[in-house]
C-alpha cells in the first residue's frame, strides 16, 4: 500500500461497530457473523500459509517472521505495506473496507493468511487442500492480560471493563473468539493429524533465531545464517514498536487508541504477575489444573 493512502484508508475506517455477535457459541463480531456462510466457504490453495493464533498470541510478530523468511530475508520488501494489509486475516470484515476473504482472494499465490478461529470454524478448505499451517500458541496468564489491555484500546471491540470483570470474562470463556482453553487444546490435538507447526510463544522469546530455523525448515527454506541474523534482528520486539508497517500506527485513534495503550506493549513473558491478585491467582491455578490435565501440553509463565 502506498504511503498516501493512509489518510483515504484512515477516514474510511473512522466508523466502527463493536457489536458481537456468535458462531456455534463463540462470540465473533457482529461484521463477521453477517458473512459467515462467505468465510466459511473460502477457498483455500495448495500452497497458502495460514498463521493461527489465539489473540494476543503472537500473531503479528509470527506474520512478520513467516513473511521475511519466504522473502529470503528482503527487509526492504517486508516494508511494502502494513502487516494488515500483505496478511488478510480471513474472518475480518473492517466495513466500509474489503473483508479478509476479498482480500485474500484478490492475492496471487503463494498467500500468507492469518486467523484466530478455533479449528471447528476453520474453513474446510483449509484441510482439504492439506495447507501448511503455524500455530502460535502462549500461556493463558500473559494472553489474559494481553487481551485485556488490546480490548481497552481497539474500539472495535467491546470495552474490557475492570481488570477484575475481565479475570473473570476471559476465565470463563467470554471474549471475542472464545476460550483459551477450547482453542489451544483444539489445535494441539490436530496438530498431528494435518501439516501443522505447533510453536510457543515463549520458545521465540527465549531464543529466536533457533525457532525462526525450525520455522524456516517446516516451509521448505532453508536459510544462511546471516539472513537468520537479519530476520532476528528486523521481528525484535523493540524493531517492531518502531517500524510503522508492525505497529499499526496507521490507523486511526478511533479504531485502535494507542493513547490508552500501545498496540506493541511489553512482548514480556511474566506481565501477568503486575496484574493478577493473589486470591485469582489461586482460583486460576485450580481451575487450568481441571481443564489442562492429561492433555500433555505445557507452558511457562516465566523465563
Amino acid at each position: 500500500m502506498n504511503p498516501e493512502l493512509f489518510p483515504k484508508f484512515s477516514e474510511e475506517l473512522e466508523i466502527v461497530d463493536n457489536k458481537m455477535g456468535e458462531v456455534q457459541g463463540v462470540p465473533l463480531p457482529e461484521a463477521t457473523c453477517e458473512i459467515w456462510e462467505q468465510i466459511y466457504n473460502f477457498q483455500a490453495r495448495e500452497d497458502d500459509i495460514l498463521i493461527s493464533t489465539y489473540p494476543k498470541a503472537g500473531t503479528t510478530w509470527m506474520q512478520e517472521i513467516v513473511d521475511l523468511i519466504m522473502l529470503d530475508g528482503d527487509v526492504k520488501k517486508s516494508m511494502r505495506s502494513p502487516c494488515f494489509v500483505k496478511v488478510p486475516f480471513i474472518e475480518l470484515y473492517p466495513k466500509p473496507m474489503p473483508s479478509g476473504v476479498q482480500a485474500a482472494n484478490a492475492m496471487e499465490s503463494p498467500r500468507l493468511l492469518k486467523t484466530h478461529l478455533p479449528t471447528q470454524l476453520l474453513p474446510p478448505s483449509f484441510w482439504e487442500k492439506n495447507v501448511k499451517v503455524i500455530y502460535v500458541a502462549r500461556n493463558m496468564k500473559d494472553c489474559m492480560v494481553s487481551y485485556f489491555h488490546f480490548q481497552r484500546m481497539n474500539q472495535a471491540l467491546p470495552h474490557p471493563g475492570t481488570w477484575n470483570e475481565y479475570f473473570s470474562k476471559f476465565t470463563a470463556g467470554n471474549v471475542p473468539w472464545g476460550g483459551w482453553f477450547d482453542h489451544v487444546i483444539g489445535w494441539w490435538k490436530i496438530k498431528d493429524k494435518h501439516q501443522i507447526l505447533f510453536v510457543f510463544y515463549e520458545d521465540i522469546i527465549e531464543d529466536p533465531k533457533r525457532e525462526i530455523r525450525k520455522i524456516s525448515q517446516f516451509l521448505g527454506k532453508e536459510l544462511r545464517e546471516e539472513v537468520l541474523d537479519t530476520i532476528q534482528h528486523h521481528t525484535s520486539f523493540s524493531t517492531m514498536k518502531e517500524n510503522p508497517m508492525t505497529n499499526y500506527s496507521v490507523l486511526p485513534s478511533s479504531v485502535f487508541d494507542q493513547s490508552i495503550s500501545p498496540f506493541m506493549r511489553k512482548g514480556k513473558v511474566g506481565d501477568w504477575k503486575n496484574h493478577f491478585l493473589v486470591a485469582q491467582n489461586i482460583v486460576f491455578d485450580e481451575e487450568y489444573q481441571k481443564k489442562m490435565e492429561g492433555i500433555g501440553l505445557n507452558f511457562r509463565t516465566e523465563l
